[in-house]
């Protein structure tokens, strides 16, 4: 037959049918792994690892290590390779990973919840001293990250972490990873409930689980039962948070799908509250579900937060309810309040439930080194209870300390550099670990963000108004970039001479809690780190003189014209 307009298929050329392989997903039966990561986790599971680092490679040193398990495997142990020292920003992305890899060993600890004895601190900061080269990190995800780690120094750290109950399982790697929650759970006057529960079932059943030890991509968890939303729920793959249901009292709000690095999504509402004894149900629904829809073929997919999207909350809900929790029906509950500040950080002295005070301290950009730690745990037992907890702004928290005993706590943290009563930029400034160590990084971050604090307190004394400024060294945005304020997003750029030097994208305006939102990029906005603090500093002297009674620094960068930002 002929090829008309009404059939324009009759003379076209065959083409040939390719079936396509899916996106790896196990409950749609595609089991076959699409990718190396896929390959290496199907022929081991990353737990087992630990065996071979025990018996075998601390044993016989770095050149044994399997390459599979040294950028793979041992991830699950809260191990990487750290950046060898020397290699500029510029082969970052040229260097094969044997060329990045130096033969010692990032370490993460787990912190879930943020919360530490005084005796699981002083083995932190002791462990530090002896294997780290007094590195101590403080993340923002409440963790303390160690580098200079030998391996054969591994399984002594692991036993004296273990003797005090702290570990490094599941620190890193395509696992549930650290569960982040309030830092004054059970302790807050204004806390709307207590999800310490919650959170100690969630790990009882998900951390060294073989169930749970394959997923696509890393799973991010957090809980929190403050009114001031003090966990950064929107950026986690499952997020709980307090909220007060009008029949059913205290339960918790169910959030999915957030997460940033280089395709940002903030999590959605399920519309589902659930009560405390339910959390741990509904936990393993929601990362069992990641587990066995999530997406396996493309690493840049294979977050939960693209699942989400393409089901939309209805879907995953009905999911959920019908698929991994027998057909229960969750009850529809309210959306949590906006919080009634800007600062989320329990920075400075705070009234407890029980009349005693909790003081929150600023470290700068998370860096601590293992003799600080030990100290604070000293300061910590001579003036509070051996409680001390670290929070998801890379901030710390000495808990129980009495009225009498305030002042002095306060003063003794001042005399090591640790502010109860910081200026809005060292309280603020947040950085991801930068090129210093990481093999990701183009730029260094911390060095440069404890400077800029020193010269923004320097030129601007008179700022009192709540401002974050994060700084990555990399497009990962492990620094939150895209919610901060200023958020600095670590290149290589030009110079006014025309050479490639280190420098930054510019975000401005983003947010979390109060309207959250992703910061807005000015057309061609970048600036050297050279002239960074001028540019912070003009900056924030034009949002001084052009805001409005009351409005914050991310509500004006969304109305400003591009040469108020520039």
């Amino acid at each position: 037959m002929a090829a008309t307009p009404q059939n324009p298929a009759a003379s076209a050329p065959r083409r040939k049918v390719s079936r396509h392989r899916g996106e790896g997903q196990w409950a749609v039966g595609h089991f076959t792994p699409l990718n190396g990561n896929e390959q290496v986790k199907k022929d081991d599971d990353g737990l087992n690892v630990r065996t071979r680092i025990e018996t075998i490679y601390s044993k016989r040193g770095f050149d044994s290590i399997d390459p599979s398990d040294l950028r793979g495997r041992m991830r699950w142990w809260g191990l990487y390779t750290q950046r060898k020292p020397g290699i500029d920003g510029g082969k970052t992305a040229i260097l094969e990973p044997e060329e990045l890899d130096d033969e010692y060993f990032m370490m993460r600890v787990r912190i879930d919840g943020g919360a530490l004895t005084t005796e699981q601190l002083r083995v932190i900061g002791e462990i530090s001293q002896e294997f780290a080269r007094g590195t101590a990190d403080i993340t923002d995800r409440q963790n303390v990250q160690y580098h200079w780690i030998r391996i054969e120094d591994v399984p002594t750290i692991w036993e004296r972490l273990e003797g005090v109950g702290l570990s490094t399982v599941t620190a890193c790697g395509d696992t549930p990873r650290v569960m982040i929650g309030s830092p004054v759970a059970g302790i807050a006057e204004d806390e709307i409930i207590d999800a310490t529960p919650a959170l100690e079932e969630m790990k009882r059943r998900v951390l060294n689980n073989k169930a749970y030890s394959n997923l696509p991509r890393k799973f991010k968890t957090a809980i929190s039962g403050s009114p001031l939303l003090d966990v950064v729920h929107e950026i986690n793959d499952v997020a709980f948070v307090g909220v007060r249901h009008p029949e059913h009292g205290p339960g918790f709000d169910v959030w999915v799908g957030g997460g940033l690095s280089t395709n940002p999504k903030l999590g959605v509402r399920l519309g589902a509250w659930v009560p405390i004894d339910e959390v741990p149900d509904v936990y393993e629904g929601v990362i069992s579900i990641f587990r066995d829809y999530g997406y396996r073929r493309l690493r840049n997919r294979a977050r939960l937060k693209f699942l989400v999207a393409d089901w939309g909350p209805e879907k995953f809900r009905q999911v959920l309810e019908d698929e991994y929790l027998g057909g229960r029906k969750l009850i529809d509950g309210p959306a949590p309040e906006q919080p009634v500040q800007q600062w989320r950080d329990h920075v400075g002295v705070h009234r407890q439930q029980d009349g005693r005070f909790y003081v929150g301290f600023a470290p700068r950009v998370g860096r601590v080194d293992g003799a600080t730690l030990t100290k604070i745990a000293e300061l910590a037992e001579a003036h509070g209870s051996g409680r001390v907890r670290t929070t998801v702004e890379q901030k710390m928290i000495v808990l129980d300390v009495e009225a009498d005993q305030v002042d002095s706590l306060v003063e003794g943290l001042e005399a090591l550099d640790l502010s109860a009563r910081p200026s809005p930029f060292r309280r603020g400034t947040m950085a991801c670990t930068g090129i210093e160590f990481c093999k990701l990084a183009i730029v260094e971050t911390k060095q440069r963000g404890s400077q800029l604090i020193d010269e923004l307190e320097r030129r601007i004394p008179d700022f009192d108004e709540p401002i974050t400024i994060n700084l990555n060294g990399c497009p990962n945005a492990c620094a939150r970039i895209q919610t901060a304020d200023i958020g600095l997003k670590g290149q290589l750029v030009l110079d006014e001479h025309g050479n490639q030097v280190e420098g930054y994208q510019v975000h401005l305006g983003g947010a979390l809690g109060l309207e959250p939102g992703f910061g807005r990029k000015v057309r061609g906005l970048k600036v050297t780190a050279e002239e960074l603090p001028d540019y912070v500093e003009r900056v924030l002297k034009r949002f001084q003189a052009e805001r409005e009674d009351g409005e914050r620094f991310a509500v004006w960068a969304a109305r400003a014209g591009e040469e108020s930002l520039s």
